[in-house]
């Protein structure tokens, strides 16, 4: 029996896609309110682009957090970065729990797509589990950094306190906001001590891994196991960091280079960082960071592009599609006439939305990088830097950021949205997709590749 129109759910991509424009308006309200700013309210699109950054993770601003936000402002901000890491869905989940209410079919299908899960079997479970690792993590973080900065005397003890807590929300978010820019004593933003840098690299590096990776790590005790996702996550991460760090370390090492003058350990801390960091986490470990090399630009923007793990918080297209197509392309190369990894067959349905996903990205992000070089006087690789970085919900920037006119603001707020929520979550809601049989098959024809 087919339900009336108006009574059937809506699908999990579109709830999704609605959840988040309503959690961006609301918090561009509240940032926009007068107890937000300063020094007076923010623009409405000021309020606008920094809460759709914040709750996409981005990091990219056009306002300065320290100088235009009061105390309440930033404890909105943080807000927004903490729904925007976990997902709204996460939170709304536990509160509809803590109130005693039964989750819905519908929000349990939300949930799972919104963690990357394949099952909503034992969601419920596995969100509170998962969201308690979570805080425990930042706790953790909050903690080490409060102790590290807590003898610094350019920081009150409220501000190492605020500092501490907000720095590690937003390291495992990887959001890429920080707050000791326009903060007197700190010029260059963060802290770039070798333990400053340690501790926001590992909460950026875990918060990376993804949700379903989390939970496999959290099930292993009893599985002794871990799934084809996890292997194949933990490959690729440790293959994209390794070739980040090797190519940061030797382009920005050269005589020149931002980081010619450091000894070699501090070069080498630095790159392991900022390689940890431009796939997602946003925070500048380099120095001088609109001064590094043409090099290290096209290898950050790779990187950004390849992003995060699938459901992790991160964007891009994906440690996932990046390792199915990668796998693909090899399978085929070897003559197998299926994708084969680990002693497993990938299924063709996953090879078709990588390649999907991967078309859908290029052209988009390629379409933003000519929108912005068309309105505005700036170079084809900052233009493009800007746009992936947006795409990845990075947060990483040449300094374009706060030059943008107003439909440039428009794009940037586009690609984060679109970064956030992913490529085929947006194509599912725009089309919306019917699960139908083909009962027709057409004639099979040849056309000329390569």
């Amino acid at each position: 029996m087919t339900l009336p129109a108006q009574r059937r759910p809506l699908p999990p991509p579109v709830r999704l896609a609605i959840g988040l424009v309503s959690f961006m308006f609301l918090g561009a309200f509240l940032l926009h309110l007068p107890i937000s700013g300063r020094d007076g309210s923010l623009t409405w699109n000021e309020a606008l682009f920094t809460a759709t950054s914040a709750l996409t993770v981005t990091g990219l601003t056009i306002i300065t957090p320290t100088s235009d936000l009061s105390i309440f402002g930033m404890l909105i901000l943080l807000t927004l970065i903490q729904i925007g890491g976990v997902g709204f869905m996460v939170i709304a989940v536990v509160i509809l729990r803590l109130l005693g209410r039964r989750i819905s079919l519908a929000d349990r299908l939300t949930l799972s797509n919104s963690l990357g899960l394949l099952s909503p079997a034992a969601i419920v479970t596995l969100t509170r589990n998962v969201l308690a690792t979570v805080l425990l993590i930042e706790a953790v973080g909050a903690l080490l950094l409060y102790f590290h900065w807590r003898g610094d005397p350019r920081l009150s003890e409220g501000q190492v306190i605020l500092y501490a807590i907000f720095h590690a929300v937003s390291a495992f978010c990887n959001a890429g906001f920080e707050l000791f820019s326009g903060t007197p004593g700190y010029p260059d933003g963060i802290p770039r001590d070798t333990l400053s840098l340690t501790i926001m690299g590992w909460l950026i590096f875990l918060g990376g891994l993804g949700i379903p990776v989390i939970g496999d790590l959290l099930l292993y005790w009893r599985q002794r196991r871990f799934s084809l996702h996890t292997r194949i996550t933990f490959t690729v991460v440790a293959f994209l960091v390794f070739v980040g760090m090797v190519g940061i370390f030797i382009a920005e090492g050269r005589t020149g280079g931002t980081l010619a003058e450091e000894p070699a350990y501090r070069r080498l801390v630095m790159s392991l960082f900022q390689s940890v960091s431009a796939r997602a986490g946003g925070l500048a470990g380099i120095p001088d960071f609109g001064e590094i090399s043409i090099a290290t630009r096209l290898l950050l923007i790779m990187l950004m592009f390849i992003g995060c793990a699938p459901a992790s918080m991160g964007g891009g297209i994906t440690t996932g599609t990046f390792a199915v197509l990668t796998i693909s392309v090899w399978s085929y190369a070897r003559g197998l006439t299926e994708a084969q990894f680990g002693g497993r067959t990938l299924a063709v349905g996953t090879v078709r939305k990588a390649a999907a996903v991967l078309t859908v990205s290029l052209l988009v992000v390629f379409t933003s990088i000519w929108l912005l070089v068309l309105t505005h006087d700036v170079a084809l690789d900052v233009a493009a830097f800007e746009v992936v970085s947006a795409f990845a919900t990075c947060g990483l920037s040449l300094g374009m950021t706060g030059d943008l006119n107003l439909f440039g603001e428009l794009v940037i707020v586009f690609m984060m949205f679109w970064g956030r929520l992913g490529a085929l979550t947006l194509i599912v809601a725009i089309t919306r997709q019917q699960n139908n049989l083909q009962m027709v098959r057409f004639p099979e024809e040849q056309i000329l590749i390569g």
